[in-house]
């Protein structure tokens, strides 16, 4: 199992993070309780992010020692060791045993890779068939506000609509457009694409996607139903 990376994903990634998390800094309280993050990956973004932020304290898990390995090394050459923490293991699997105090927010750019099955060039990447499968499960986790990655070409439709149904609302977003990668320009992914934009499914060009960083939270008192703002900013003719 090797660590993916893509420069442009990352720096929009993180980019995004430190914006949302320092302009809702107050409501989410992570300088208190810090946040958790699904999926470390080499940590690169993630980390900036921490030394950027005085006082952010992430705790994060990864199910790929490969990852895990890469992501500690890149988290102390920034010197961010003693606030970002790694664990190897199932992200879920911790989160429901109970071992660590629950704090409110987590953040996550999780596989969204979608195609009929997982033998794609890299498995790691896959998102299940339509590419939103961890993000769906995410919102189910619990979690008062969720700070995640929205791919157009991963059923955005109905991670929103399930968003809303668990009680979310979009409170704001950061939009990027992506030209496709090695992985994601698979043949076999990108016809799986295509038919999923057939079917209303997704939104994705010849060369290109769209994908969002977008807070959701279901604290009545932050302010914001961007949804539908944000549906419209990740279609692609």
């Amino acid at each position: 199992m090797s660590c993916f990376s893509s420069a442009d994903e990352s720096a929009h990634y993180g980019f995004s993070v430190c914006m949302l998390l320092q302009q809702y800094r107050d409501e989410l309280g992570w300088a208190g309780q810090g946040v958790d993050e699904l999926g470390t990956g080499d940590a690169t973004a993630i980390a900036d992010v921490v030394a950027g932020l005085p006082g952010l304290r992430v705790r994060s898990c990864d199910i790929s020692a490969p990852s895990v390995e890469a992501a500690r090394a890149n988290i102390a050459a920034r010197g961010v060791a003693d606030r970002y923490t790694v664990e190897l293991g199932d992200f879920f699997d911790r989160a429901d045993s109970g071992d660590h105090p629950r704090v409110r927010t987590v953040i996550a750019n999780p596989p969204y890779i979608p195609a009929p099955d997982r033998d794609i060039l890299m498995p790691e990447l896959w998102g299940g068939v339509y590419g939103n499968d961890l993000v769906l499960q995410l919102l189910k986790a619990g979690y008062t506000d969720v700070l995640t990655a929205v791919p157009s070409y991963s059923d955005p439709v109905a991670t929103v609509t399930t968003a809303g149904d668990l009680g979310y609302r979009v409170v704001n977003f950061l939009a990027m457009a992506l030209d496709f990668g090695p992985y994601s320009a698979e043949p076999k992914v990108r016809e799986h694409v295509r038919r999923m934009c057939a079917e209303g499914r997704a939104w994705a060009g010849e060369d290109g996607y769209m994908v969002a960083v977008a807070l959701f939270t279901a604290d009545p008192d932050i302010p914001g139903d961007r949804a539908a703002q944000l549906l419209r900013a990740l279609q692609v003719a």
